[in-house]
């Protein structure tokens, strides 16, 4: 009974071999929906193109810079390129800068992206800037690096609903790109990596840091309005009476989560901001599970702020009036509201004059040399 046993084990295991052997599809680079490629077919040669140069504003902290993924001249032109590139939609309508448009300080101005068959995003696009200092990406960080990031609106069937085998065929095909993509990483070879490696030495080149307020706070240029230091004086001010609350200094309180020491301004953590009691959208538990994280979603940066309206990951509110009137009414109770929101259904008991010195301080943060930088345009 233990020969025939072992004899028909010794039958059935090369079977099982066969069967894994034809089950794995090492070609298969993934369908729509898919959030990384399953197969790399080029190899990423150390050292090609010519070394950029990554220009750190003196007042920024060092940059996450990846060792693996090397920004180059060569290879951020091609990741230029590839950012604004339709092919890498289904229909060719489509690229990323689609719903990150320069005027809009990289956002969108509308609540949802409208996608590649006229259906709308769930969430608001978000800026794209400084994000060589961001570990975490989307409005709910369910992905740590850019090179991953790039995928998901490419797989996405409500985006740009690509595979990334006709992806990288399309780009494959293409008469400008074997020249490029040999410049950028030592030979011609196209693949799912090297298209997210220079699209993410690309977008880590759009670094922010010249706005008006910048040049009065860093450069010593020409100094805010009456009605900017007031809404500065606000921003980094306590909420609450002190009559009432101890601590209180009748602020705004927004340093807390977009303080970031006047520098990103935005402390890249998740919060429920109280605007919801009730969530049709999860937001941080989607990624965790955790039900603590329910309705939590990353603090974006403020600079460009008056750019990218609409606000919130839903786009729900149209000015920045009405961003700053949700917190002076102090957000609706839940049981995941952030403890920095210390008035919810009280609120700040800001003045109309108040709300418009804060906005006035918030649009100080518009970098048009940023905007405007032909760097990051089509090219």
């Amino acid at each position: 009974m233990e020969i025939s046993i072992r004899n028909s084990v010794l039958l059935i295991w090369p079977l099982v071999l066969l069967g894994l052997l034809f089950s794995c599809k090492p070609d298969d680079d993934g369908e729509p929906g898919e959030p990384a490629p399953k197969s790399i077919l080029c190899e990423v040669i150390p050292g090609s193109g010519t070394p950029h140069e990554f220009q750190k504003p003196y007042f920024f902290p060092e940059p996450s810079l990846p060792a693996y993924n090397p920004m180059t001249e060569e290879g951020i032109a091609l990741g230029r390129k590839l950012f604004w590139d339709e092919q890498l939609s289904r229909n060719n309508a489509l690229s990323c800068g689609s719903c990150h448009a320069p005027e809009h300080a990289f956002a969108d101005n509308v609540a949802g992206s409208v996608g590649l068959y006229g259906d709308f995003t769930p969430r608001n696009s978000m800026a794209l800037i400084n994000l060589a200092w961001n570990n975490n990406f989307f409005w709910d960080g369910r992905v740590n690096t850019l090179e991953e990031q790039i995928a998901s609106p490419i797989h996405d069937p409500i985006e740009m609903d690509m595979d990334w085998p006709t992806t990288v065929s399309r780009v494959k095909q293409d008469a400008e790109y074997p020249t490029m993509f040999a410049a950028a990483f030592g030979n011609d070879c196209v693949d799912t990596l090297r298209i997210s490696y220079a699209i993410a030495q690309f977008m880590r080149t759009m670094v922010s840091a010249n706005s008006q307020f910048d040049k009065a706070y860093y450069y010593g240029g020409l100094p805010l309005s009456p009605s900017e230091i007031r809404g500065q004086e606000l921003f980094l001010a306590e909420g609450g009476d002190p009559n009432i609350y101890i601590g209180g200094q009748n602020g705004g309180d927004c340093f807390h989560c977009h303080g970031g020491a006047f520098v990103q301004f935005t402390d890249h953590q998740f919060h429920n901001n109280g605007l919801d009691s009730v969530f049709t959208d999860l937001g941080r538990e989607g990624v965790t599970g955790i039900a603590y994280d329910r309705g939590l979603f990353k603090t974006p940066t403020l600079r460009n702020i008056a750019l990218t309206a609409p606000y919130m990951h839903d786009g729900r509110f149209g000015t920045l009036h009405e961003v700053v009137e949700h917190y002076n009414s102090g957000g609706h109770l839940s049981q995941t509201l952030d403890p920095l929101m210390k008035f919810p259904n009280v609120g700040l008991g800001l003045s109309e004059q108040d709300v418009d010195d804060l906005v006035s301080f918030l649009e100080t943060l518009t970098d048009t040399s940023f905007v405007n930088n032909t760097n990051f345009g089509k090219p």
